[in-house]
């Protein structure tokens, strides 16, 4: 992964969105997280959602990728309760990369991101020149391609990180949803993974991310999600709802907001 700094993108013009939640309640047995949410992710835009911790970040990427079922409301793809695709179906159109990560021991690091593409076999159609093609790219991608003999207990933290964000770029989904990717990364490779999302966004991706640097959403997201106690309290570009006020809002933060002296965009300064 090689590091850049994005141009400025912006959310296509309105159209219906293929993900969605109306009116959702998420819960935990009795613990209730969120009631009547609504949310359209854009298309074709990189988002990021932020917030405190336990504010509902992760609940919601588990409602849009059917690991928790709403008790209220519906979570949709393509005007379609998510509940209601087929399993393989649904994980040809979008990848989750969720926060706890567990591999069967002995796995190799290629092994682990051919798993990948497994929505896209069936009894008749065995592994092929395209799994292996996807496999390849999804690895220099990460930039894992010399890890692929390595066992995963062998690698760092943040070599086992992007083994995994490669095995989700493998499976070539319109939609990528990532919890946290940047977890155990160092800070150049949390600049290369957002790099490379803004530039598969660019290329057509839809980009849904939780994050908990401001600042690195505020700079690579075109679409900013601000939660806070399982409810949305600000959406949209960044440079349109990030202000001193809404952080204080969301994060319990005094902070001054600055211009970003290499983009532009609004950058949070903590203050005493």
């Amino acid at each position: 992964m090689t590091a850049s700094v994005p141009a400025p993108a912006s959310v296509p013009v309105s159209v219906p969105a293929r993900l969605s939640a109306r009116r959702i309640t998420l819960a935990y047995g009795e613990r209730t997280v969120s009631t009547g949410l609504s949310l359209d992710v854009p298309d074709g835009a990189f988002t990021a959602v932020v917030g405190a911790n336990a504010c509902g970040k992760s609940t919601l990427l588990r409602a849009f990728v059917r690991l928790l079922r709403p008790t209220a409301g519906t979570v949709s793809f393509d005007d379609r309760d998510v509940t209601r695709w087929r399993p393989k179906a649904i994980a040809r159109q979008v990848g989750f990369l969720p926060q706890t990560l567990t591999a069967p021991e002995n796995t190799r690091a290629r092994q682990l991101v051919a798993r990948g593409r497994y929505p896209h076999q069936s009894v008749l159609a065995t592994w092929s020149p395209e799994d292996e093609r996807a496999v390849d790219e999804a690895m220099a991608a990460a930039g894992v391609g010399d890890l692929a003999d390595r066992e995963l207990e062998s690698l760092s933290g943040g070599q086992r990180q992007r083994v995994w964000i490669a095995m989700v770029l493998a499976q070539e989904t319109p939609y990528l949803l990532l919890d946290e990717p940047t977890t155990f990364l160092d800070l150049a490779h949390q600049y290369q993974l957002l790099a490379l999302l803004a530039r598969l966004r660019d290329g057509g991706r839809t980009i849904i991310a939780v994050l908990h640097d401001l600042n690195q959403a505020c700079r690579y997201a075109d679409h900013l999600v601000a939660m806070r106690e399982g409810r949305v309290v600000a959406e949209g570009a960044p440079a349109d709802i990030i202000d001193a006020a809404l952080v204080r809002e969301v994060f319990d933060l005094p902070c001054v907001v600055v211009p970003d002296p290499v983009t532009g965009a609004p950058m949070v300064v903590p203050t005493p």
